[in-house]
């Protein structure tokens, strides 16, 4: 598949082959589905967490002796029973999310919306970016001049750290270095943007 090449001035600059083997594949709903599922599992935080009556604190001492008081018997303050205590069966931290599936799938996934992107003009191919200084203005100037409408991931060939300190402030725009590209990021972006060199980095990393 051809693709047109822009300068950083939005002009043409040319044409690139995109390789059929990254750019090429057919789609597969399920497969990319069941990917972005486990990606997403695997990104999940545990941050609900409950003391059982062993973490909470207190509870050293028996509250009252055993008999002769009229009252019920109690061993702790710590028991879910008392205000303060414990928590029965509640949320914890050991909780596991992870779902495992292999790195061929997670691949071909990938691949599949890279492919689906560039088959509905969502990928804009670059001659190359290059920023001086790391200024936000100087990096929305430049994207100003792109043919895109919509939330946008910049896929860098190598860590450019210009590039990504002046897009932080940019609402719906990210990088990501070629080499940690995944079926879950590209799918969180309509855009896809990459100088040449990072399809030539795509290549050889996942070949």
């Amino acid at each position: 598949m051809k693709v047109n090449v822009l300068d950083q001035e939005g002009k043409e600059a040319g044409t690139a082959l995109l390789p059929k083997e990254v750019f090429g594949i057919e789609i597969n709903p399920d497969l990319i589905h069941q990917v972005v599922v486990s990606q997403m599992a695997n990104r999940r935080m545990v941050i609900a967490h409950t003391k059982d009556r062993a973490q909470v604190r207190g509870g050293g001492k028996k509250p009252w002796r055993q008999k002769g008081t009229g009252r019920a018997r109690h061993g702790s303050r710590r028991s879910p029973l008392w205000k303060g205590g414990g928590v029965t069966f509640g949320p914890t931290k050991q909780r596991n999310f992870k779902k495992d599936i292999n790195k061929k799938m997670r691949r071909k996934a990938m691949f599949m919306v890279l492919s689906a992107k560039a088959e509905n003009n969502l990928l804009i191919v670059l001659e190359k970016l290059v920023l001086e200084a790391a200024k936000t203005k100087a990096m929305a100037s430049i994207l100003k001049k792109m043919p895109f409408k919509g939330s946008l991931l910049i896929v860098l060939p190598k860590l450019e750290k210009n590039i990504v300190r002046a897009s932080r402030n940019i609402p719906d725009l990210a990088t990501i270095e070629a080499r940690n590209l995944n079926a879950l990021d590209l799918l969180s972006y309509k855009y896809l943007l990459m100088p040449k060199d990072s399809i030539k980095e795509i290549k050889e990393t996942f070949k």
